[in-house]
Parts: C-alpha cells; sequence; structure tokens
C-alpha cells in the first residue's frame, strides 16, 4: 500500500495536475488550521475571513483559487473548524511549517499504531503478541491510515483521542475520557455521536459514572469559552465557514447519498439514527468493557463514517473498533450457516480488497512501465466506498450475539 501511494496514487495526480494546470501547494490538511491559528493568536486576525482564507490557498494551492480557471478545485480550504482548535496547535504557532508538518505526521502515525493495542484493550481482546503486531502492520499500511498520515489530516489525530478516552472509560477514568472526548469535538461531526452515547451510559447511572459528564461538559465549556474570549461572535462564524464549505463542496454528500441516491440516502441516514438511538438506549445499563457496550460504540463509530456528509477515505479510520470487534467474534460469525459464511466472505474480500489490488500493482511493477501501473491507480480504490457498508452489514449481523470470545 505505502508503494501504491508513493509510486502510483501520487506520480497520477502530479501528471495530471500538469497536464490541465491544477495548482499543487503543500497540500496539508493542517496549513489551513495551523494558519488560521497562528494569525488569530500571533495576530489577532479572524481565521474565518477571506482574507486568511486567500492566505491559506497560497500555502495549501501554491496560488489562490481562480473561478474564472475550470480546472481549478472547488474546495477553497476555508477555516471550517470550531476556533477553538486554536489551544491545540498554539504550541506549534511560532515554528515553520515545514517543522511543524514534520512533528505532526510521526504524532499520527505513532497514534494510528497505538490505536490498535487501545481498542484492544477497550474491547477485553487479550490478543497475542504475534496478533497485535499483525494488526498494527495491517492498520498503518490501510489506505484510509496512509491517506490521513500523507494529508497530516486532523481526523486521525480525533481518531486516536476517540481511541484513548474509549480505553480510559474502560479503565475506569471517567473525568479523562471525558476530557479527551471534548478535545476531539475540533471535528465535531466525527467525536459528537460517539460522546453522545457515553453520556447517555454515564447518565443512566450518574453517582457512579458522573465523571464522564463533567470531564466532557467541563472542558468542553472551557475550550467554547476561551475561543469566545479570543475571537468573540465565533459560534457565527464557524457556522457560515460550514455553510460554505458545503457548497463549494457540492453539497458534501454522505456515504448513503453517494451509493443510494440523495434522498433514499437521507431516509436511510435517518433510519439508521432512529436505530442507533434505540439500541443505545437498551445497551444503556451495561459496564464499560461487557460485549454488549463495545458493540454499541462500533456500530456508531461505524455509523458516523456513512452518515456524515462528507465520503473522504481517512475517515474509515473509525472502522478500526468495527473490524477488530469482528475479528474478535469471527468463530460465531463463520460458524452461523452457509448463508452467514457467504456474506461473511463478500464483506471480507470487501475489505482486503485495497490491498490485494495494492500488491498486484507492486508485482506489475517488475514487469511493465511505471506509466502503465500509473494508468491503473484506481485499482486498490474500487470497494472503498463500499468497506463502511461492508463493515455494518456484519456488525448487524451480529447484534444478537452478547458472548465474547477470545
Amino acid at each position: 500500500m505505502w508503494f501504491y501511494v508513493q509510486h502510483v496514487m501520487i506520480p497520477h495526480q502530479q501528471v495530471e495536475a500538469a497536464l490541465h494546470g491544477i495548482p499543487r501547494g503543500n497540500l496539508s490538511d493542517l496549513y489551513p488550521r495551523w494558519l488560521g491559528a497562528r494569525e488569530l493568536l500571533l495576530h489577532h486576525r479572524d481565521p474565518y475571513s477571506a482574507e486568511v482564507t486567500r492566505e491559506i490557498q497560497t500555502g495549501y494551492y501554491g496560488r489562490e483559487l481562480d473561478p474564472a480557471l475550470p480546472n481549478d478545485p472547488k474546495d477553497e480550504q476555508g477555516f471550517a473548524y470550531p476556533a477553538y482548535v486554536i489551544f491545540l496547535l498554539a504550541p506549534t504557532v511560532m515554528l515553520p511549517f515545514a517543522v511543524v508538518q514534520t512533528i505532526f505526521r510521526w504524532l499520527l502515525l505513532a497514534l494510528t499504531v497505538a490505536s490498535v493495542p487501545l481498542w484492544l484493550r477497550t474491547l477485553r481482546w487479550k490478543a497475542s503478541a504475534e496478533t497485535v503486531t499483525i494488526l498494527m502492520v495491517l492498520t498503518l499500511g490501510s489506505f484510509p491510515a496512509l491517506q490521513g498520515i500523507k494529508l497530516q489530516q486532523l481526523s486521525l489525530l480525533v481518531a486516536g483521542l476517540i481511541a484513548l478516552g474509549a480505553t480510559l472509560l474502560v479503565e475506569g477514568h471517567l473525568f479523562m475520557a471525558g476530557v479527551l472526548l471534548a478535545a476531539a469535538t475540533i471535528k465535531p461531526q466525527l467525536a459528537l455521536p460517539v460522546a453522545g452515547w457515553f453520556m447517555l451510559w454515564a447518565l443512566n447511572d450518574w453517582t457512579r459514572r458522573r465523571g464522564f459528564c463533567w470531564g466532557f461538559l467541563g472542558t468542553l465549556a472551557v475550550l467554547a469559552g476561551g475561543a469566545e474570549y479570543v475571537l468573540p461572535g465565533w459560534v457565527g462564524r464557524f457556522r457560515e465557514a460550514v455553510i460554505a464549505y458545503r457548497r463549494y463542496n457540492e453539497g458534501a454528500d454522505s456515504l448513503l447519498d453517494v451509493l443510494f441516491t440523495p434522498q433514499l440516502g437521507k431516509w436511510l441516514a435517518i433510519l439508521a439514527v432512529v436505530f442507533l438511538a434505540w439500541w443505545a438506549w437498551r445497551r444503556r445499563r451495561t459496564e464499560a468493557g461487557a460485549w454488549a457496550h463495545s458493540q454499541v460504540t462500533a456500530l456508531i463509530l461505524t455509523s458516523t463514517v456513512i452518515i456524515i456528509p462528507k465520503t473522504s477515505l481517512y475517515n474509515h479510520v473509525l472502522l478500526l473498533p468495527g473490524i477488530l470487534l469482528l475479528l474478535q467474534q469471527r468463530r460465531a460469525l463463520w460458524s452461523a450457516g452457509v448463508v452467514r459464511r457467504v456474506v461473511v466472505a463478500i464483506c471480507g474480500l470487501t475489505v482486503v480488497w485495497p490491498w490485494l489490488a495494492a500488491f498486484g500493482l507492486l508485482a506489475a511493477s517488475i514487469f511493465m512501465s511505471a506509466s502503465s501501473v500509473q494508468a491503473e491507480w484506481v485499482l486498490p480504490l474500487y470497494t472503498n466506498m463500499a468497506t463502511p457498508v461492508a463493515v455494518l452489514g456484519l456488525l448487524a449481523c451480529n447484534l444478537g450475539n452478547v458472548k465474547e470470545s477470545s
């Protein structure tokens, strides 16, 4: 997969950019947030302003975007994050961005690797050292993780915070779990669904679990209040930035919208939310770390990838707990009859196809020219859009199972 990204996909994108005049700057998803934080903290400028957006484009794309040029990207790369993201980036604003990029890339790599043992601990799966090593290699060698690391995407940071917060929750450190989940709301569309589930769980036994609520709500209040002090009225500015983001990303359709048309996709999303709310309500009394509790957490994170209004593949790192849960239950899934085995085989092939295709391109590069291999750059991506649906389908097949496997 690393070979595919570095020697097939990126060269293909570079050739396409040169042919069609598509601008390419640093292409770091961290850059708009970092520059916005620097301008606000050091120069007291509004990171949501059109002036700062143009400066972001100069760094991200190499020049300002020109609406008159048909091949220019539509994504304006505005500062479409809650203003309190500046507090996480504050230690870096005095550093050159090249240094920040390097530090952040290694941080994301470390978090991605660490998320495997963290989720295994959360799921209470006592896997062997060999199994843990294989799972870490496969995770780091997955396309979503690789794409996120290459782009320095904050989704990987959020996924790491969620993984660590879920582990702390299971270990009984509820206040710190709440603090981390609140920090993860720098991408609210990813963190709020699972945080809402943990809040429901905590409210069901207030005496023993209230620490999570205090940690989450208290930290969120400090972050939002601090942002209001630094940038008064930031909530309205953030809302405008999100609306603009959806406009220049042509509605930012969800995966369900893409797979089933926007009209049907929205109804399916509503049904999924209603079902998840009902299922979470039924499981709210379970102890953290119990099979039923982990099942709801995995379902919500997997459904989040399918429902949120963006199909970016780096968000698929949130599928990791669901995949690990299915691997933990592999014997039960495989022994449930012929029909279930066929479903498991199809969904399993969907998940592993990117690695098979990437290996095929690697093998083909021995005999074929680089340009011929790059012409097939799309092969490993054929099933990526279907992978979250496959994982959700397998989790749904296992809803009735409450027995833990080793």
